[in-house]
């Protein structure tokens, strides 16, 4: 498995480059999104505010941050999970233009679709360590927080080598996960045969 130190915007040699399983650190401008802004965009019908063209990386997140003599002042930060997102994953890759969408967990077939149709790629933490990565952060600006809400706004960071992060799905359509529950699925059934429980065993339900 390979390492990479990438710098925003991402061009489709820096992401074509990657495979699952890869290390990666992020620098550069990027944008966060959670639900409600792509529902405000793609259900509503709404235009978003500004260019995706030189900012083409997404982290799914809603950022603690708040106005200290000023200026805002980031307080904790930790990706939220991809897979919440995926009913406008394809779109938010399609029409922002997006070569990277940094999450927990992974997304979905369509996603992945599009993302190998597009060049992209998705890339989920190593570690839950919301509080490390901070002096990686730089907050630069702030759109639609009237509108959404302070936790739920795009919000502009530039970044400065922030990860780890590991490439669960690479511009192949590949998703590392699956590859996991393959390796799980068999250990589960090697497990059980070892400790002589029959397979169609069923947990207790408590409910």
């Amino acid at each position: 498995m390979a390492e990479y130190h990438l710098t925003s915007p991402l061009s489709d040699e820096d992401v074509k480059k990657l495979r699952i399983g890869d290390t990666v650190y992020i620098s550069g401008e990027v944008f966060t999104c959670r639900s409600r802004l792509q529902k405000y965009i793609f259900d509503e019908k709404n235009t978003l505010p500004f260019s995706t063209a030189d900012r083409n990386v997404l982290i799914h997140n809603g950022p603690i941050i708040i106005k200290e003599n000023g200026k805002w002042k980031l307080m904790s930060f930790m990706p939220t999970s991809s897979i919440r997102f995926e009913k406008w994953g394809a779109k938010s890759v399609d029409q922002w233009g997006l070569k990277m969408i940094v999450g927990k967990t992974t997304m979905g077939a369509e996603t992945a679709k599009m993302m190998k149709e597009k060049k992209c790629v998705h890339v989920s933490p190593r570690s839950v360590s919301p509080n490390l990565w901070i002096d990686s952060i730089e907050v630069q600006d702030v759109y639609l927080y009237d509108e959404l809400g302070r936790i739920e706004a795009a919000w502009f960071f530039k970044l400065n080598d922030l990860g780890p992060f590991i490439v669960d799905i690479d511009t192949e359509g590949n998703n590392y996960f699956d590859l996991l529950d393959d390796k799980i699925a068999q250990r589960k059934d090697d497990a059980l045969k070892d400790l002589g429980i029959d397979p169609d065993f069923q947990f207790t339900k408590l409910y």
